[in-house]
């Protein structure tokens, strides 16, 4: 029996994006489309096999030491961000202040689909789900420059809506329009209690 099953949900992909390889900050640009390959998007900044490990694995590996790249690209919900936005009380955000490689729209609860879940488009092209992304301060510093006064809002608005952060398993092309189908994994979700008791 598959260890993955395919669900009903459907995303749409709403907006595609680039950060830039040269630069320092995390701003993106507009893309109508995305070639992929097993090192992620051509040309991005954050692609590549490995990655040197940064703040959010340092209980697991010193920072810069050299490890897999699961965080290939970024994948926002459209739905989230319009709720963040209006937590923060502003007239819009953009994509590209989120360094977002991705936006889309249909999955509810898209920051908290199960690690391992794939997004899959009709040419095969797969995205494998690491986990979900944390606010950090990075958006925050897009945001106050195009709304001065807001940026410091954006991490209590963006809490458990960041969207996630995804790697490829299988290359190929996404294009805006395209729909992405949810496979999450067939097993029971895991929780520190039930693994306490089982043991």
């Amino acid at each position: 029996m598959p260890a993955l099953k395919p669900t009903e949900f459907v995303a749409e992909i709403v907006w595609l994006g680039q950060v830039p390889e040269e630069g320092e900050d995390i701003r993106s640009g507009e893309a109508g489309s995305l070639t992929l390959d097993f090192a992620g998007p051509a040309g991005e900044r954050h692609s590549g096999r490995t990655r040197p490990s940064c703040s959010r694995v340092t209980s697991q590996h010193p920072r810069g030491t050299e490890i897999a790249n699961v965080r290939q690209l970024s994948i926002v919900s459209a739905e989230e961000v319009e709720t963040i936005r209006a937590q923060m009380g502003l007239e819009s955000i953009r994509p590209e202040w989120l360094g977002a490689s991705m936006i889309l729209s249909g999955i509810p609860d898209f920051s908290h689909v199960p690690p391992s879940s794939r997004l899959q488009g009709p040419d095969g092209a797969t995205l494998i789900v690491d986990m979900e992304n944390r606010p950090c301060n990075l958006p925050a510093r897009e945001i106050e420059q195009e709304a001065p006064g807001f940026g410091k809002r954006f991490k209590a608005a963006a809490a458990g809506r960041r969207g996630v952060t995804a790697w490829v398993e299988r290359p190929g092309r996404l294009v805006v329009g395209q729909s992405l189908r949810l496979h999450i994994p067939d097993q029971p979700v895991w929780t520190e209690l039930e693994a306490a008791r089982r043991h």
